[in-house]
């Protein structure tokens, strides 16, 4: 058995600048959407040709943000309050003995200009200049099953944490109105999502934490175990 060496076809764009903002899945901040541009010798018209009659594709993806060579046989979930251990392979967990991702996001157009392929997508979990090493259509009839079981993520995480801003915030969110629409709504569902690690998500300590989202780093405090304030919008 022979080692396999990969070559990326293609980079994402996304709001997340560094893994700790990322939704833990696609689909959880609706205004969290990326682009898809293809690397060179791959950015021909004829590689996407009839993927336009796709609404989802499968992104294979590298975890690149992840120390190479750090795995574990067990790792501990979010999902399970960080506590309970069970297989890497039966997780999502970015540390694996091979650091590959897999992601079904939504198609929502393609675009061909200046010698560049698009595709622009809807709700994304990667971090921003991830790696694409393969992309494939979503086949509805194979890749759907109605009656799946999903083990300890059978259902969509709750979201009961409110989000508040500061004057100081919301002043900063309303000069981002124009260049960037839904931006207090993208900041808050971020947020519901709770980007601490899963140990710390019972602590209302006090700390402040940050979190980059396109040129920003947006800066909260829980103040209490359900509330989280939005202090500053800083540009980076």
């Amino acid at each position: 058995m022979s080692d396999l060496t990969l070559t990326p076809v293609a980079i994402i764009h996304t709001p997340y600048k560094e893994k700790f903002s990322v939704p833990r899945q696609p689909n959880l901040v609706q205004d969290g959407v990326g682009v898809v541009e293809l690397l060179p010798p791959y950015n021909l018209p004829e590689t996407v040709r009839g993927l336009e009659q796709f609404s989802h594709i499968w992104l294979i993806f590298q975890f690149d943000k992840i120390p190479t060579g750090k795995w574990q046989p067990t790792v501990r979930p979010p999902r399970l309050g960080g506590n309970q251990r069970i297989g890497v392979f039966a997780s999502r967990a970015t540390h694996r003995p091979n650091p590959l991702g897999l992601s079904k996001v939504e198609l929502k157009r393609i675009e061909c200009r200046n010698g560049k392929v698009l595709l622009h997508l809807g709700s994304v979990d990667l971090v921003d200049g991830t790696s694409i090493f393969d992309i494939k259509p979503y086949i509805a009839y194979a890749d759907n099953e109605a009656n799946a079981q999903s083990g300890f993520a059978q259902e969509k995480p709750q979201t009961n944490l409110k989000v508040i801003f500061s004057d100081l915030a919301q002043s900063a969110v309303q000069k981002q109105e124009k260049n960037r629409p839904h931006f207090q709504r993208f900041i808050t569902e971020v947020l519901q999502q709770d980007p601490r690690p899963a140990y710390q998500q019972r602590q209302t300590d006090g700390r402040i934490y940050g979190v980059n989202l396109y040129e920003f780093n947006v800066r909260f405090q829980f103040i209490d175990a359900q509330t989280i304030v939005v202090i500053e919008i800083e540009t980076v």
